[in-house]
């Protein structure tokens, strides 16, 4: 894994990409959004683009879709040009803001978009794939929000695409539609479907990704695996209730850093036993001991942190 801007997906390089962002430039006035990304996605990988707001995110994804041009680099998708029509056919596209006629029922949506494409799925394939069989006679207006993501979800899958662009997916949903979406996705994966996912869900980045890239101010922070992302954070993360206090635990060798809140005391540490073996020597009373691995949550945070 590297962490400078040239970096660019996981083993992208095994089988050509499908989408390709090459020393891309953008700027919107005086604000660059992306200043010199590189992005490669490549058949049945899932990439999480991952960044605070106003990381970059939302242009990279408008490039790519041929909603706006770089100014300098190279955008294609599939090989071509994002704004020709071929390419444009190929792909799958679930925005955070979609907007549909609120009067349409759910299966008149789907039956709509799918008359779009040359190859579509069946209306019931892709009810069936998003979970939505249950309201396809209602109209979409009278959704609940999770439903109606659900739905655009649906949208999404009626061309049987190629590639999926899914920026925020999950937002509304409860626990149960998120696991079957992320279940959906696995499948689709192994089917050769090429996913970029943004989300700000990082358990579900964690859960999904095969290669992670984390922008930041228009530029790429890191990219790689998320074992490779996990590693770029202080390594294990010790909670517990205790008497000794957190100016004494900070000074110790091998705390990288410790807070406390309502009670809980959380170290940061590289190394664990030692710190372990510390804490239960020095306090009898400690409690509601808690060792957990550093996860890409923390790596992001830190990673976030440094470029701030």
């Amino acid at each position: 894994m590297t962490r400078n801007a040239s970096t660019s997906a996981t083993d992208a390089s095994v089988a050509p990409p499908l989408a390709v962002l090459h020393a891309v430039r953008k700027t919107y006035g005086a604000q660059r959004a992306l200043d010199g990304v590189d992005l490669r996605l490549a058949r049945g990988q899932l990439l999480a683009l991952l960044g605070p707001n106003g990381a970059g995110k939302s242009t990279a994804i408008a490039l790519l879709l041929g909603l706006i041009r770089a100014e300098a680099g190279t955008v294609e998708l599939f090989g071509a040009d994002p704004q020709t029509l071929a390419p444009r056919r190929r792909i799958g596209v679930m925005l955070q803001n979609g907007a549909l006629p609120d009067t349409l029922r759910v299966g008149e949506l789907l039956r709509m978009t799918a008359n779009y494409y040359p190859r579509p799925r069946a209306l019931a394939e892709c009810a069936d794939l998003a979970g939505i069989g249950d309201v396809l006679q209602r109209p979409y207006g009278k959704l609940s929000g999770g439903q109606q993501r659900r739905v655009q979800f649906a949208l999404a899958l009626c061309g049987r695409p190629e590639m999926l662009f899914l920026d925020e997916p999950t937002v509304g949903m409860d626990i149960a539609a998120r696991e079957r979406l992320w279940a959906t996705l696995r499948a689709l994966l192994g089917e050769g479907c090429a996913i970029l996912l943004t989300t700000h869900y990082l358990e579900e980045a964690e859960a999904l990704a095969d290669c992670v890239v984390v922008l930041a101010r228009g530029r790429v922070l890191a990219a790689g695996s998320v074992e490779e992302l996990r590693a770029c954070s202080a390594g294990t993360r010790i909670r517990c209730r205790s008497a000794l206090g957190v100016d004494t635990l900070r000074a110790w060798p091998g705390v990288q850093s410790c807070e406390c809140a309502a009670g809980v005391l959380t170290l940061s540490v590289r190394e664990p036993e030692p710190v372990l073996r510390r804490l239960l020597a020095e306090d009898a009373t400690l409690s509601a001991l808690e060792v957990r691995r550093a996860g890409l949550s923390e790596a992001f945070t830190e990673l976030t942190r440094e470029a701030a």
